[in-house]
């Protein structure tokens, strides 16, 4: 997000001004301990900056996040106030890849010393300096040579030291993450309900993680070894952080593969570019309302995104084609679902997402392709992509038809739950979209439709107009001889010349039959077979 929305610049703000609270104390008190304060805040300042400079010229993995330890440390170690300023100059140079860049470091900065902060204040109230084995003038060094009480004078308090240093890694984590959920929910006006789901559950294992390294690194400190075994203690923690870094790089990867795919098929057809990523969002959209975990939100998004990646099986001309298609044509077209599974079947991370990929034309009463499912037979994510693929044709500008306005696409998807969609998933869109709006974030249309969240239905500015009569029929192409399917007994009798739908308009991978939802809406009467149903509604969705 390159610009900030005022809410989020005033929390940000919020948040600035109170990690300058947090940390003032330790810089106009007498009794901050600086040696200790500047070693780590050293430490930690090197150990963000190792990624922006990494050694030897080799790179350093993305992913590798910050180096919470030494902050942990700093939080048994030292007063609060102080593990507060501590905290701020790694959180100011830590990475940042997206804009505005100094924003997100002042954000990182602030955040980190505000929960460095209440992690202390949990610490000490639960007795953790006197559990450590912290002297009276709260001193970060071993004890002197002259201490009366030898060894016991530094050895901490075992398991009891545990309690409350468990105790401050959690608050650390909470308020992060509640940190983290306020800017979304202000930055990228997400509501309050989902802008926190699941962020503390993934943050708070690893946090745990940290926090039993940071523990440590306090324990040895203060032994007789000081800061050279505290630092011993660092190097394994360091490493198993750069192996989970390694896996964020093969995410990174696999997203990459996406984009690549995805760019292959927009540059294939050119009528629906940017139909995929708007597919994924409104997919995503729908799994965040059902209350899919992050992990399945994920896989429900990718497969949004993938849903049409078959067509780079389905010949140009098919697919740029401005008039009616031949029966032979759509049977063609019909096998691109199945063209798109056999291309993703060996790619393992995308899990559940090919069976979304080979099912997201089936219908609930039945009458879909390739296999002609019915109701709980579909795969459920096959059912929410079906849904926000609807949705993403009727309200995009095709060959064959003008955008929709996004209310009378809704009552469209409305009108055809129970036989073609999944009514729950189609509930599931419109509460999304009457929450949150709808704000494609990728898109190529002239006719591009944003529905402010709450919004009263009116379309956006740009849009007036959208409902339009559709493209006149150009002249059919010479039919084109039918493909083999890749795999299938349904694939294999369309390409043999099985009985098909009658030929409409346009892609029929983008059709609803029935007439449309609203008065005025553009219906574009295409001649059928004999005994077939009524031409499909333009711009709706297969």
């Amino acid at each position: 997000m390159r610009v900030l929305p005022p809410l989020a610049r005033a929390y940000v703000l919020c948040a600035v001004i109170a990690a300058c609270a947090c940390a003032a104390p330790a810089v106009t008190g007498s009794a901050t301990p600086w040696p200790g304060v500047g070693l780590l805040s050293v430490l930690y300042l090197g150990c963000e900056l190792v990624k922006v400079c990494p050694l030897m010229g080799r790179r350093v993995p993305e992913g590798l996040g910050s180096f919470f330890p030494v902050v942990l440390a700093a939080v048994f170690l030292l007063p609060p106030a102080a593990a507060a300023l501590v905290a701020l100059p790694g959180g100011l140079a830590g990475t940042v890849t997206a804009r505005p860049a100094w924003v997100r470091r002042i954000w990182h900065g602030a955040q980190q010393s505000i929960a460095a902060w209440t992690a202390g204040q949990l610490y000490g109230l639960l007795g953790g300096p006197g559990a450590l084995g912290a002297g009276s003038s709260g001193g970060t060094g071993p004890p002197g040579p002259d201490g009366a009480s030898g060894p016991a004078a530094w050895v901490a308090d075992f398991p009891y030291v545990m309690l409350p240093a468990a105790a401050a890694a959690v608050a650390f984590c909470l308020v992060l993450t509640a940190l983290d959920g306020g800017i979304l929910a202000a930055a990228e006006r997400r509501p309050a309900a989902t802008a926190w789901r699941g962020i503390a559950t993934r943050s708070l294992a690893p946090h745990c993680v940290h926090g039993l390294a940071g523990l440590m690194m306090a324990v040895m400190w203060r032994s007789p070894y000081g800061l050279p075994a505290a630092l011993l203690v660092m190097l394994p923690m360091y490493i198993s952080c750069w192996v989970f870094a390694q896996y964020h790089r093969e995410r990174a990867a696999h997203q990459a593969t996406i984009r690549a795919l995805v760019q292959a098929v927009d540059i294939k057809d050119r009528y629906t570019r940017g139909h995929s990523e708007r597919v994924g969002q409104a997919s995503a959209m729908i799994a965040r309302e059902l209350g899919m975990g992050e992990e399945r939100l994920e896989v429900v998004r990718i497969a949004g995104i993938l849903h049409d990646v078959g067509k780079l099986g389905v010949p140009t001309r098919l697919l740029r084609k401005d008039g009616p298609l031949t029966p032979e044509e759509r049977r063609i077209i019909e096998l691109h679902p199945e063209y798109g599974h056999e291309m993703v079947r060996g790619i393992g991370f995308l899990g559940e997402a090919r069976a979304a990929i080979l099912h997201h034309h089936e219908r609930v009463d039945g009458s879909g392709y390739p296999y002609g499912l019915t109701g709980e037979q579909i795969p459920v994510l096959a059912r929410v992509v079906a849904v926000a693929d609807a949705f993403d044709a009727m309200t995009s500008t095709r060959s064959y038809s003008r955008a929709r306005p996004v209310p009378v696409a809704l009552a469209e998807l409305e009108r055809c739950a129970g036989a073609q969609f999944d009514p729950e998933m189609v509930r599931a869109l419109v509460d999304a979209i009457g929450s949150q709006g709808w704000h494609p974030k990728v898109t190529s249309d002239d006719d591009l439709q944003v529905i402010p969240a709450g919004g009263d239905g009116v379309p956006a500015a740009g849009t007036e107009g959208a409902v339009r009569e559709a493209v006149p029929a150009g002249a059919a192409l010479t039919a084109l001889p039918a493909q083999a399917a890749p795999g299938g007994a349904a694939a294999q009798a369309r390409a043999a010349g099985s009985p098909l739908p009658a030929a409409g308009t346009g892609d029929p991978c983008h059709c609803v039959p029935g007439p449309a939802a609203e008065p005025g809406a553009a219906v574009e009467e295409a001649p059928g077979a004999p005994g077939s149903p009524p031409a499909p509604a333009t711009g709706a969705k297969a």
